[in-house]
């Protein structure tokens, strides 16, 4: 069986969890707070990142979000989540590294740092501008989200993708830590909501951190 060792607000490690149960893949959850890491670890990842996918009686060892997903995507053929045309292919690359890159880097990472990391590791109050700026750039990237979806059915094409799995991955990230508003963004909002119900989503809503509690709204179905 495979092994993820993850992080739970991890949204990289999330994508991975998410796209392993679509294509019905079993595994196990080995948590690792990153901040903790240890020499094994960084044998198994040199960048001392999660998520690190593993299956020991094979010697197989993977490392870096993308990565493991293509992988899966190679190896397995249900539930393809790559999919489509060439083009409609490009286009779902191209999404996964704007949500990986932009949304990540203008919301989810902040309201980790602030929300997360500063009360955990740094044990430092949070930074509300730093809280705000975020929340401000989440609506820029939810109108986004808005207008792919009042022009397709999922966020890529036709059919849900690996662009709909890691944008699911980053919002549920900010959405524990409340840094999502929906107000004003029903397509977004719908979508999202539909998301949260499926079966491979579901065990994500159980994940609590022990002492970082998620906003009032996370695990609702029609939220």
């Amino acid at each position: 069986m495979w092994t993820i060792h993850q992080f739970p607000l991890c949204p990289f490690s999330r994508k991975v969890r998410i796209l392993l149960r679509e294509k019905g893949v079993p595994f196990a959850l080995q948590r690792l707070d990153p901040w903790k890491a240890d020499d094994g670890f960084f044998d198994m990842n040199h960048a001392g990142r999660v998520p690190v996918v593993e299956e020991t009686e094979k010697g197989i060892v993977l490392s870096d979000s993308t990565a493991i997903c293509e992988y899966f995507e190679e190896t397995v053929d249900k539930a393809p989540m790559i999919n489509g045309s060439a083009l409609n292919r490009a286009e779902i690359r191209r999404l996964v590294a704007l949500f990986e890159e932009n949304l990540f880097g203008d919301v989810t990472m902040p309201m980790l740092h602030e929300r997360m990391k500063k009360r955990l590791v740094l044990r430092e109050p949070p930074d509300s501008r730093i809280i705000r700026e975020a929340m401000k750039l989440a609506h820029a990237h939810l109108d986004y989200l808005d207008w792919l979806l009042d022009h397709r059915a999922w966020l890529a094409g036709p059919q849900m993708s690996l662009a709909d799995i890691t944008a699911a991955a980053q919002l549920s990230v900010a959405d524990y830590l409340g840094g999502i508003d929906w107000k004003d963004h029903e397509p977004t909002r719908d979508w999202y909501a539909a998301f949260k119900s499926r079966p491979s989503f579901g065990p994500l809503l159980a994940d609590k951190m022990d002492v970082i509690q998620p906003s009032a709204h996370y695990a609702q179905l029609d939220d």
